[in-house]
């Protein structure tokens, strides 16, 4: 069976009634293109207004873009939701194999509603689905257990995607994510949850549609120029050959690697947990999500001998990358190397965003260094910087929520210092865990304003060091942000990874999607960008978001950047400058 360049069909998945059905929303992909376009106005459609995130009427939606299995780093999923973690906007993007299942299988979009009364899993087969019982994976907290046990199980190997929770996403931790292909995730905002919430412990998708390409002449040419970009050139040879690892000298020696809870931007371990060590001392193999020609994840072989088997090992292959390093690594002062990688392990199998787990773990070492929490609260556990094998017991317990002060954990950072104290160091923006970029003024104006509170909306650490010593001032940083979160609101339509932006131009992306039949000028694209980010920015509102709320934790503007310390005022003027051009955003008509 074949299909047109541009996907259109939404598969629609009734988890209350047991019941699917499929519609053709042309109109729709026609107008929005795809992944966060299409998602965020199914978001709207689907989600009222102030649904319960952990309730049933909190949809689910999958969406892919007309590029994808079609053109090289093509090959991301955009997943939308509301964030049981912020109460607004839930979106997180994953690679590996989902989005090229998805587009095979014969849909743009997934979208999953209502809730299930059992515990089941999902699988779609191209115009199949099937509603399984899942009571004998409930309760795995492992989701490499979850993953293995479902391969065993349903059909469509190398082709299909296995999209599944663990033992965090079950216990309704806000924190959760959803893993796909072992190896990449739906990390950010909670998505694990919404899927506990609903029972529902793993989404299966296959299919083997092919798709017609209007023009093939300029198919070729362009998919070549784009490929030749991608392999020869030097913008994407460090994601290949280090990884994003790479970052931790570079901000260590910036002073912008966030250290122990950001007492300080500089560590002194960094060349145990760096991209080099790694690389050079664990890295077993590379590999790549479906229709990338890059390679960036990193899989470090971790050899450990068997306690009773002298002579015998088993080899544990741990994904590891800049954010996991910072958060499991730096923010928690490990550099024990082997250490750090069994933290991440862990942190991986109960499927907890690293990120905000380790933020939340840094929080609570120094809530309790300042007496704030007991060691009882701590049911036994005694936090110090470096100790992992202290961590990797708080985990666990973030996961099994044996008392109030890890019920309080297991919802966020910016909730459990709301109720012990530490607000001033509970390093979150829009109650989102901070990444791992202390790089002056733009990074935090970024993670407050962007419509995922993300360094990936706006790329904020980048401006900064772009302009170290010679500072912005508030108005030139609005402006900067939201051209490039307005240019990614496209890149997330098609939906092209973030670390392709630099080949995938405004002028390649044109020819890209002339070649598949879909014309857009270079102007129009920049109109729909801030179309779909003004659309994200009501969808935040409607559901409690407001910009002049905005907690800045005192501890950002105590700790030096690059730019020196930065004030509150300025990072709050620079938020009001931002804004201001999101309304006037919206007030413009899309002129396609």
């Amino acid at each position: 069976m074949s299909s047109s360049a541009l996907p259109s069909r939404v598969l629609y998945i009734d988890l209350t009634k047991k019941r699917f059905w499929i519609e053709d929303r042309k109109e729709l992909f026609e107008e929005y293109i795809g992944g966060s376009g299409v998602a965020i106005q199914l978001l709207k459609e689907e989600c009222s207004k102030g649904t319960d995130p952990l309730g049933p009427d909190n949809p689910i939606i999958f969406t892919v873009g007309p590029l994808t299995c079609l053109f090289p780093m093509a090959s991301k999923t955009v997943a939308m939701f509301k964030s049981p973690l912020t109460g607004e906007l839930g979106e997180s993007h994953a690679g590996g194999r989902s989005a090229v299942a998805i587009r095979s299988a014969g849909y743009g979009a997934i979208v999953i509603k209502g809730a299930s009364d059992m515990p089941l899993y999902i699988a779609v087969h191209g115009n199949r689905v099937y509603f399984k019982d899942a009571a004998a994976y409930w309760g795995m907290e492992s989701t490499l257990t979850v993953g293995r046990v479902i391969r065993e199980n349903e059909p469509g190997s190398g082709v299909r995607s296995i999209m599944r929770i663990g033992g965090a996403g079950e216990r309704l931790v806000r924190y959760a994510m959803v893993t796909t292909e072992t190896f990449r995730h739906f990390g950010r905002l909670g998505l694990g949850a919404v899927f506990g919430s609903k029972k529902l412990k793993a989404l299966v998708v296959s299919g083997k549609n092919t798709i017609e390409v209007p023009n093939k002449k300029l198919y070729r040419d362009v998919y070549e120029e784009l490929f030749k970009l991608m392999v020869e050139s030097d913008l994407l040879k460090k994601y290949h050959e280090i990884g994003t690892p790479i970052n931790v000298l570079t901000l260590n020696a910036l002073k912008g690697l966030p250290t122990r809870n950001l007492k300080s931007g500089e560590f002194e371990g960094a060349e145990a947990i760096s991209g080099e060590r790694l690389a050079k001392n664990f890295l077993g193999r590379r590999a790549a999500c479906s229709h990338c020609p890059v390679a960036c994840i990193h899989l470090a072989a971790l050899r450990e001998p068997y306690e009773d088997e002298p002579y015998f090992y088993k080899t544990t292959w741990i994904s590891y990358d800049y954010e996991l390093t910072y958060a499991l690594g730096s923010m928690l002062g490990i550099s024990d190397t082997v250490g750090f990688l069994k933290l991440v392990d862990s942190i991986e199998k109960y499927g907890l965003d690293a990120m905000s787990a380790g933020v939340c773990l840094a929080w609570a070492t120094e809530a309790y260094e300042k007496g704030l929490v007991s060691k009882e609260e701590l049911a036994g556990v005694e936090p110090k910087w470096g100790d992992y094998e202290a961590y990797i017991k708080m985990a666990r317990m973030i996961v099994a929520q044996p008392n109030e002060f890890y019920k309080h954990l297991a919802m966020g950072v910016e909730a459990a210092a709301t109720k012990y104290g530490g607000l001033e160091f509970a390093l979150a923006f829009g109650g989102n865990e901070m990444p791992g970029y202390h790089t002056g003024p733009a990074a935090y104006v970024g993670y407050l304003t962007g419509a995922r509170h993300s360094h990936l909306d706006s790329a904020g650490y980048s401006l900064d060091e772009k302009t170290i010593g010679a500072t912005p001032s508030p108005e030139k940083i609005a402006e900067e942000l939201f051209k490039e979160e307005v240019w990614r609101q496209v890149l997330s339509s098609l939906v092209v990874c973030f670390f392709a932006r630099r080949v995938y131009s405004p002028e390649k992306t044109a020819k890209a999607l002339s070649a598949v039949g879909v014309e857009r000028s270079e102007k129009e694209l920049a109109s729909l960008g801030e179309k779909i980010l003004a659309e994200k920015y009501d969808f935040k509102l409607r559901e409690g978001f407001n910009p002049e709320n905005l907690r800045v934790p005192r501890r950002i503007t105590e700790t030096p950047t690059p730019h020196g310390k930065i004030s509150e005022e300025t990072i709050k003027r620079a938020v009001s400058f931002y804004v201001e051009k999101v309304k006037s955003a919206k007030k413009q008509p899309l002129n396609l």
